[in-house]
């Protein structure tokens, strides 16, 4: 296929933002059969029609809205790349693109975006998912960082930098005791209602090995993926559960639920992830300047 012709990329970028001939026409200060003819010409460069006509309105068809999707993040990119070059890394509004994976603890992300969320400067976007989802985002650059609770590596593919920039300690929390009755670990491990990370949870292997140390079988209450509903569960139930301080930091300080003990040998580590860019804004630099905090 030949060079995709940009220009005409524009013409139908702006008629299916608008919708409407006419109104895409005076935006762009041509006649109606001249923009007609761009539309018809990439078209026929595609092989497959983009519009299809609704009364007086033109509606996107499936390739249309594929077509559509590249459009934005081209366009985007081309803006970004204009604002970077004649504005270098202070000059105006930067937007920081963070996708987090969706069962990360949404206390984590908050302490560690808090550097750049006052920053007049900054437009802060916030996109969750799984991992891989998000990092397809990162390679094509719609996304400038990737939070994570699990490392990845490199592959022929793509040259991800993975940095660890946290390491939390994972405890075991619940209802306040009375000051009589203090747990006691690990015995009281096999006695109470156990709220766990899921198995697929590096957490939760960690917990299974230490348990596996200690020649002690504990049967879970409860499994729970996402740390966000193992928090409410450990907030609302009479369980103790296995998560990070930083999970539960909020009812801690509150003294709606009480640590009991730290787990020795169990953390969850906290990745940023990133690709190698040609500019690297000033927010993101930020984020990941310094040294790895111990505790976030």
């Amino acid at each position: 296929m030949r060079r995709l012709n940009y220009h005409h990329l524009q013409y139908f970028w702006v008629v299916a933002k608008e919708g409407h001939l006419t109104r895409a026409a005076e935006q762009l200060h041509v006649s109606q059969s001249a923009l007609s003819a761009q539309i018809r010409q990439l078209e026929e460069q595609l092989g497959r029609p983009l519009f299809v006509r609704e009364g007086r309105s033109l509606v996107l068809t499936e390739v249309g809205r594929v077509v559509l999707d590249y459009a934005d993040s081209i366009f985007s990119l081309g803006s970004e790349l204009l604002a970077t070059i004649r504005g270098g890394e202070g000059g105006g509004v930067q937007r920081l693109r963070v996708g987090a994976v969706s069962t990360l603890s949404r206390n984590f992300q908050e302490n560690f975006l808090r550097p750049v969320v006052g920053i007049d400067q900054v437009r802060l976007l916030l996109q969750s998912g799984s991992i891989d989802e998000l990092l397809a985002a990162l390679a094509v650059h719609k996304l400038d960082l990737v939070l994570s609770n699990s490392a990845v590596a490199s592959d022929a593919q793509q040259a991800w930098r993975c940095r660890r920039v946290a390491r939390q300690p994972v405890c075991l929390v619940g209802r306040p005791r009375a000051t009589d009755q203090p747990f006691r670990y690990p015995e009281d491990l096999t006695t109470v209602r156990l709220l766990l990370p899921g198995r697929s949870s590096d957490i939760r292997a960690q917990f299974d090995l230490l348990c596996e140390s200690l020649r002690i079988e504990v049967e879970p209450h409860a499994e729970v993926d996402d740390m966000a509903m193992l928090r409410l569960l450990a907030r609302d139930s009479a369980g103790v559960a296995v998560v990070p301080s930083v999970v539960v930091q909020d009812e801690l300080r509150d003294g709606a639920l009480q640590q009991y003990c730290v787990l020795p040998k169990v953390f969850e580590n906290f990745y940023a992830i990133t690709t190698r860019r040609q500019f690297e804004s000033s927010a993101l630099k930020l984020l990941l300047s310094g040294d790895e905090p111990a505790v976030l």
